[in-house]
């Protein structure tokens, strides 16, 4: 009778002991404080929670993050202007030589396109992932769509560049990150709309991980009694993605070499750029990022940087460079010297990654975002921990920079209608106005019922890629905009 309680009833269950013995050699037996409180459905949820978590790689990057947290970091030099290909001193020769350099590779199937796509609309005022939004352009189309047509462009000017007698197809594997708040979606959006033209398995799906979010001190915060708050691990968790379901072992068995990686929220991205992978494969480096000039002081972008005398290339968070840093001059140029954004558009070596993932997850230093967390005390003030896609160049040999134009390749899509910067309207302008500029260039003309600076026209990528190929459409043609060209 001793083991009954008053009532008769039998004692609560305790935890799991061996479960509950390995949450204490990581300090977060507290997982297991309101145990007794638990419904046994909710009981098993938890046990399933936590059984789910890698306890022991998340205790060594909680440590290693909250340890290098908010110490010093080594002093910042500007980037060499060796390191940077610029416009300006780029020939058309140059240009010329890498776009067939870079079409030879695509055709030979050494291109593979990484697309980072994890994250959801809330800022533009949806739910649903990023890549389906419409920014308003006379098509419809969404983000997902027009970079699937500037794949399927792409494709067909390798084929044509062949010149070999060769009736074989191109095909570009295109690696989609999503997240498993966008996982679901993204993939019955790509279903429900025939892959955009592209092939079905020449598209592969896979998801970003979460890491619990922490206290100050380290310790999970619980979301609910029976479930522990976890965040996605930031755009840089794609090199443990990549490793942890094999798909670097994927890219090598189909012949890929080079992987062109970007964002989902910029509408002007040039999705695998054979010019950019021909200088990159020029250059032979281990990656290299295109980089547009900072265009004030204070503007909320990081920059390519090098951390100490000498040191490998990195990027500075906009919030981490001193104000006096932002607006230093450079004698010689008269420019900013910490001048190259940094804007998610990047290419690597497949040998590189496989590189990267290994030494991220022996490093197992994150970045600590101060956030207010959903947690059972209400919101609670913690850290979620993240990497970020540039947390790979200090690990490359050799890095290169590449600059563009920001009104030809950066069109970012972040912030609902009516902010004032990075919005639907204004994303959707920079590639009207980009494409009235291709259209005149071909001999075409525009005519407009609103100020030219507010329309423009849009060229379908199925017709060009960056302006090329427009001449017999648009050639002694008028146009009125806003208003699409294609097929």
């Amino acid at each position: 009778m001793s083991d009954l309680i008053m009532d008769g009833s039998s004692p609560p269950q305790p935890p799991p002991q061996a479960l509950l013995e390995r949450l204490k050699d990581y300090g977060q037996e507290d997982a297991f404080a309101l145990w007794n409180e638990l419904s046994p459905e909710e009981r098993l949820l938890l046990v399933k929670d936590i059984e789910s978590l890698d306890l022991s790689r998340i205790d060594r990057i909680i440590r290693c993050s909250i340890r290098s947290h908010g110490l010093p970091a080594a002093a910042i030099e500007p980037v060499p202007e060796s390191n940077v290909s610029t416009v300006e001193e780029r020939t058309l020769e140059e240009r010329e030589r890498w776009w067939k350099l870079g079409l030879k590779a695509i055709s030979d199937g050494k291109l593979a396109v990484l697309l980072l796509s994890g994250g959801q609309g809330t800022r533009l005022g949806s739910s649903d992932p990023k890549g389906c939004f419409n920014i308003g352009l006379p098509s419809g189309k969404s983000l997902f769509q027009l970079q699937a047509e500037r794949i399927l462009c792409v494709q067909r000017l390798a084929a044509e560049a062949m010149n070999d007698g060769s009736t074989r197809s191109v095909q570009i594997h295109w690696y989609i990150m999503t997240s498993p708040f966008t996982d679901e979606a993204t993939r019955r959006f790509f279903e429900s709309h025939k892959f955009f033209g592209l092939d079905a398995d020449q598209v592969t799906f896979f998801q970003q991980g979460t890491i619990p979010c922490v206290s100050n001190d380290g310790k999970f915060i619980m979301e609910t009694p029976y479930r522990v708050a976890k965040s996605p691990d930031g755009n840089g968790g794609v090199y443990a993605a990549l490793k942890s379901s094999k798909l670097l072992e994927d890219m090598s068995m189909r012949g890929i070499k080079y992987v062109d990686c970007y964002g989902v929220d910029n509408a002007l991205v040039r999705v695998a750029d054979p010019t950019f992978l021909g200088y990159f494969i020029y250059k032979g480096v281990s990656a290299a990022a295109k980089v547009v000039r900072k265009a004030y002081p204070q503007e909320k972008v990081g920059v390519f940087v090098r951390r100490g005398k000498g040191g490998p290339l990195t990027v500075v968070e906009y919030s981490e460079l001193d104000p006096s840093l932002a607006s230093a001059i450079n004698q010689q140029t008269g420019r900013l010297r910490f001048c190259w954004s940094n804007v998610c558009l990047h290419m690597f070596t497949v040998d590189f990654l496989n590189q990267v993932a290994n030494g991220l997850e022996k490093d197992s230093i994150y970045h600590l975002a101060e956030k207010t967390i959903p947690s059972v005390q209400g919101h609670t003030i913690g850290y979620k921990l993240e990497q970020f896609i540039f947390d790979a160049f200090p690990y490359a040999p050799s890095t290169a920079l590449f600059e563009v134009l920001r009104e030809e390749e950066f069109a970012p899509v972040k912030n609902a209608n009516g902010s004032t910067f990075d919005t639907p309207d204004s994303a959707k302008l920079l590639v009207l106005r980009l494409h009235a500029r291709w259209v005149v260039a071909a001999g075409g003309f525009l005519t407009h019922s609103v100020p030219l600076y507010a329309t423009g026209v849009e060229v379908s990528p199925l017709c060009s890629y960056a302006g090329e190929n427009l001449e017999p459409i648009c050639r002694g043609r008028t146009l009125h905009a806003p208003c699409e060209i294609t097929f």
